[in-house]
C-alpha cells in the first residue's frame, strides 16, 4: 500500500476517533463548555474530566514518541522549535479565550459540530476560517 494512502487513512482514523470522542463526551454542545467556564454560576465540571483524560492519553503518547527514532509513517517528528513567549502569542491566546468563552467552541469541536447541521455552527466555522485567512494574508511572517 502506498505510504501517502497510509498517512491519509491514519489521519482520517484519528479524526474519526477525535470527533467520536467529542460527541460521546458531550463537548459538541457549546453550552457545556460555557458551563465549565462559568465558575461563579452553574459550574459544569464535565469538561475538566474530558481535558484530564486527554492529558493522560497525550502524556502516554508523548512518552512513547520520545522513545521512537521517528514516527511510524514519517521520517521525522515535526515539533515546535520556538519556546518564546511574545506579544502575538499572548494576544492570540487572549483572542482565542474570548472567542471560546463567548461561543463555547474551539476549532476541533466546532468542525465536528458541523455534523449536527446547525446554521449557527456553520456561521462560526466560516468566521473562524475567515479570521485565519485574513491573518495569513495580512500578518503572516515569511
Amino acid at each position: 500500500m502506498n505510504n501517502q494512502i497510509i498517512r491519509i487513512a491514519t489521519a482520517l482514523l484519528c479524526g474519526l476517533i477525535f470527533g467520536f470522542g467529542l460527541s460521546l463526551s458531550g463537548m459538541l454542545n457549546p453550552v457545556r463548555v460555557q458551563g465549565f467556564l462559568d465558575i461563579f454560576g452553574a459550574w459544569d465540571p464535565t469538561l475538566a474530566f474530558v481535558l484530564g483524560g486527554a492529558v493522560v492519553v497525550a502524556f502516554c503518547g508523548v512518552t512513547l514518541a520520545k522513545r521512537m527514532q521517528h514516527p511510524v509513517f514519517e521520517w521525522t517528528f515535526y515539533l515546535p522549535t520556538s519556546k518564546r513567549i511574545d506579544s502575538p502569542l499572548i494576544i492570540g491566546s487572549a483572542l482565542f479565550g474570548i472567542g471560546w468563552g463567548l461561543a463555547g467552541f474551539c476549532p476541533g469541536p466546532a468542525i465536528a459540530s458541523l455534523s449536527q447541521g446547525l446554521w449557527q455552527t456553520a456561521l462560526f466555522v466560516l468566521a473562524m476560517v475567515t479570521g485565519m485567512v485574513l491573518h495569513d494574508r495580512f500578518f503572516k511572517k515569511g
